[in-house]
């Protein structure tokens, strides 16, 4: 079984669990995905092998105008017949229960099932030090000429500023995981899946769901 699967972040609802507790959670769209490619570390006819064992999958119908030469042989290698916007590799320990062209659905995960979700945070553009790390700044009151600027950059000596140094710069648009998630509610015949609590990413942005654990 895969132990993942691609999806669309569509957006954050709450719900009543079983005991009338108000639960917020993320309404994921996940899959259907695609088997395009099946890796093995078995030797081929010709000698060679993969080196591991891994499935490909791609997901997110694409126009036909963004469709290249050799992706086009990929994908007709894998007996689809039309785009798919992302491919993405899964490693897996056995690759015999995985066919060219294979649907993968949501039906893969269960209630309860504990979750790590990875997206692209949200682009914040160019923050200041208080904003990007949490800084506290200066009082705000009359008497003080700095109140958010990050000030002295480190020691003199070495005539530079050390890599890793907090500044102000680009925030957000990274990849970012989140662990310590539990599967809500799985809608199999819509392919949704709602999990507690927020996960990276915009609304209608790519997320990579993983299991935990086997």
């Amino acid at each position: 079984m895969l132990p993942g699967i691609l999806g669309t972040k569509i957006g954050m609802t709450h719900l009543f669990n079983e005991e009338g507790k108000m639960v917020t959670v993320t309404v994921i769209q996940a899959g259907p995905v695609f088997v395009t490619q099946i890796k093995s570390d078995v030797e081929r006819d010709n000698g060679k092998s993969d080196g591991y064992n891994a499935v490909q999958v791609g997901y997110g119908d694409q126009s036909d105008k963004h469709l290249t030469f050799p992706k086009f042989g990929h994908l007709k290698k894998a007996g689809l017949d039309h785009n798919l916007r992302t491919l993405r590799e899964f490693r897996v320990d056995d690759t015999s229960p995985f066919s060219l062209g294979q649907e993968i659905k949501a039906d893969i995960f269960e209630a309860g099932q504990q979750v790590t979700v990875t997206g692209i945070s949200k682009g914040r553009g160019f923050a200041g030090g208080v904003k990007r790390y949490g800084f506290a700044g200066q009082h705000m009151t009359h008497g003080y000429m700095t109140h958010r600027r990050p000030l002295a950059s480190g020691a003199t000596g070495p005539q530079r500023v050390f890599k890793g140094t907090r500044k102000p710069g680009r925030m957000g648009g990274d990849t970012v995981t989140q662990k310590g998630l539990k599967i809500v509610k799985i809608d199999v015949e819509r392919n949704l899946i709602l999990v507690d609590g927020s996960v990276p990413g915009a609304n209608g942005s790519l997320v990579t769901i993983n299991k935990v654990g086997k």
